[in-house]
């Protein structure tokens, strides 16, 4: 038998006994079973409308598919070599087969009940412009343009210098899905900005009007300090002007208590 040995008249030792007595078995023993974990995951796959209905079932154990039904093919196939037997055995099952094969028209009865919804469903993308890095100019950085929380998925991003579109050193982290149907998308330009230079980042989206586009201007560290030291500037000015203000309404609105006297 093992004990635990604690100080006498110790308050963190009747602390520490209490919380043991009162903690449930599970938290002090961790479960060691291991986990697993089956799904099936049906998709529907449309091109151009219902011209072309695609049914797709997916069999996947631990996140790995082994096995699928694809109504262009019309039969189970094996994945993995996991999922051979299964797949040999769910095509001997003529039943079962037919039941798979009817996934397509369930898949186009599916579309009039999604169409106007997803065909009316959009969202414009938030769309801003920052360098990777604060580094001064003539030296190499990453201009990153970030466009987020739009649907539909398709949109196209482009980087211009001073009116000219850059192509070369562009990087695209390809479209992120977000999880609430709508995505994101990073689009990263390599430069080496010189002063005065203007990058532009433009956006196109079936749910814009118009092209959005975000303007960067590349600025020496000492032109940045003076445009602060201006701005500091003018709002020492204004402070004062501010308080007098303030000051003078305050006097004017406020009564005199002393001049007031009962009748």
């Amino acid at each position: 038998m093992m004990g635990l040995w604690l100080p006498r008249g110790s308050c963190v030792a009747a602390v520490v006994l209490m919380l043991m007595a009162l903690s449930p078995p599970v938290a002090l023993v961790r479960d060691p079973r291991p986990r697993y974990l089956e799904q099936l995951k049906a998709e529907c796959h449309y091109l151009k409308g219902k011209e072309s209905v695609r049914s797709v079932t997916r069999f996947i154990y631990n996140q790995e598919e082994f096995a699928q039904f694809d109504s262009d093919i019309g039969k189970f196939r094996a994945v993995t070599e996991l999922g051979q037997p299964i797949a040999e055995d769910l095509n001997s099952q003529k039943d079962v087969l037919e039941n798979y094969r009817a996934s397509v028209d369930r898949c186009r009865n599916n579309y009039r009940l999604v169409d106007w919804f997803l065909l009316n469903l959009k969202a414009e993308p938030q769309v801003s412009v920052y360098p990777t890095k604060t580094q001064p100019l003539e030296h190499h950085n990453l201009l990153v343009c970030s466009a987020s929380r739009f649907y539909p998925s398709h949109i196209e991003v482009r980087w211009f210098r001073n009116g000219q579109e850059e192509k070369d050193g562009v990087i695209s982290t390809g479209l992120i899905q977000n999880g609430d149907w709508t995505y994101q998308i990073l689009v990263m330009l390599e430069m080496v900005p010189q002063s005065g230079e203007v990058y532009t980042c433009q956006v196109e989206h079936p749910s814009l009007a118009s092209p959005v586009t975000v303007e960067w201007t590349a600025q020496s560290t000492s032109t940045q300090n003076r445009v602060w030291s201006g701005v500091i500037f003018v709002l020492g000015l204004l402070l004062p002007v501010v308080q007098c203000i303030c000051f003078r309404t305050r006097e004017c609105g406020t009564p005199n208590p002393m001049s007031a006297r009962t009748v």
